[in-house]
């Protein structure tokens, strides 16, 4: 059975002063609930921080990024290993705004899915298209590539890991996809990865991305192949999180 999963990632945001509070407020609020796994996805200066604020809750932490080494000179950069040292569980990878900002292609993502899965850690794998690529008709075509990229080199990857679809016209923009568009393509991901291995598509977790808040999260958790939901902005504000994470039921 698929799990359900609510991540939240902070992105380029928040003060020591603000990661303590907001650690604290979601830590009383999220401390009973365990039949949502929940992930916080904090900048990596603040991970140790927030690792030890979450020592005792089941609130799982996650990286927003990773470099495919284990150490060199790489400046700036930080490995899959020095994540585990502080029991980082998940890690996102290809997210749009690392595609499209930071020049991160499809080899690159790969490379990075594979370190993570190497280090027996759980990518995040984040796929979507663009407005121009979606009023084009290429939704599917650009979701395949990005997924097939990540399969070359093995068949069996999408076994422990995550999906997130996240349509780059949506994402921060206060747009979302229809609880329908998100299905559909949530729909196609899953019959795309079950004709590499349908062991791994049924036990697949997808995630959806892209302006989810806590009046539309209800919605798009309904649709059947929406497992939960990857949220940025409204991961910040405490109370907004804690409602998305009520909808999953």
């Amino acid at each position: 059975m698929r799990h359900k999963i609510v991540a939240g990632n902070w992105k380029m945001n928040g003060q020591l002063q603000q990661v303590i509070q907001l650690s604290n407020q979601l830590k009383e609020s999220l401390n009973s609930i365990t039949d949502v796994q929940v992930i916080v996805m904090p900048p990596a200066i603040y991970i140790p921080q927030v690792r030890d604020m979450f020592a005792e809750c089941k609130i799982d932490i996650g990286a927003q990024n990773v470099y495919p080494k284990d150490f060199g000179a790489y400046t700036g950069e930080i490995s899959a290993p020095m994540l585990k040292d502080f029991n980082c569980r998940y890690v996102l990878v290809g997210h749009s705004e690392r595609r499209h900002c930071f020049h991160e292609d499809e080899n690159f993502v790969a490379q990075k899915f594979h370190h993570v899965k190497e280090h027996d850690m759980i990518p995040v794998l984040c796929v979507g298209e663009t407005l121009v690529e979606r009023e084009k008709g290429q939704t599917e075509q650009v979701i395949a590539k990005q997924l097939l990229a990540v399969c070359e080199r093995d068949k069996n990857c999408f076994r422990d890991c995550v999906v997130a679809y996240e349509p780059v016209w949506a994402i921060g923009t206060g747009q979302t996809a229809s609880p329908e568009q998100a299905q559909d393509v949530h729909q196609f991901i899953r019959k795309l990865v079950a004709e590499i291995n349908h062991s791994d598509a049924e036990r697949l977790p997808l995630l959806y991305g892209g302006s989810v808040n806590e009046n539309n999260a209800s919605a798009l958790f309904a649709m059947p192949d929406i497992d939960g939901g990857l949220v940025g902005g409204a991961s910040l504000n405490a109370k907004q999180f804690v409602e998305i994470v009520k909808c999953i039921n």
